[in-house]
């Protein structure tokens, strides 16, 4: 049986994990801010031209693909409802479509499809250029860079559980979307 003495040390160490939370305990909610945020900073030689490279690979058009015919009858199979109200077709069709819509900006779009967030992580924290600038501080506010397995992480949504899987060929697609920030 606990003591009065315990109990109360162990509200307090609760109180304390609640109003001090550690980094490495802390469940942190960034937000969604969406293709036209991103690409504000993003859309220039300087900047490596993600924004064009992005809107010129087959991610912009990732939404797009839901809405077909062929699209509805594979998740008509797996659901009875239509692609883009499945979630096993929106996990690597879209970004944002299963989150608390207090965690999406004001021009964030689920239709944008596999945008910047879909990788890097919600942006709501890291957008500022101030942040961005160091990139230590941005990956403390959420910025994912998966440089040491970006094969592993894009052979989530690129693997057989897709029912139209095709062969996924790592380093010939890598070459399609690659945006390296130049240095300068």
């Amino acid at each position: 049986m606990l003591n009065r003495t315990s109990v109360v040390l162990f509200f307090m160490v609760i109180v304390a994990y609640l109003i001090f939370p550690t980094n490495n305990l802390q469940a942190q909610s960034y937000g969604y801010e969406g293709i036209q945020v991103c690409g504000m900073c993003h859309k220039t030689e300087k900047s490596g031209n993600q924004l064009k490279i992005w809107q010129e690979s087959k991610h912009a058009q990732a939404y797009k693909t839901l809405l077909t015919v062929k699209a509805d009858e594979i998740a008509k199979k797996k659901s009875g409802k239509k692609a883009v109200e499945t979630p096993e077709c929106l996990k690597c069709h879209a970004s944002g479509y299963n989150v608390d819509k207090a965690l999406i900006g004001a021009k964030f779009k689920v239709e944008d499809g596999v945008q910047c967030e879909t990788c890097h992580g919600p942006g709501s924290s890291y957008k500022t250029m101030s942040v961005m600038k160091n990139l230590d501080e941005a990956k403390k506010k959420g910025l994912q860079v998966h440089s040491a397995d970006m094969e592993k992480f894009c052979k989530t949504c690129h693997n057989p559980e897709s029912p139209s899987y095709k062969e996924f060929k790592f380093a010939d697609m890598w070459k399609k979307i690659v945006h390296k920030t130049p240095k300068g």
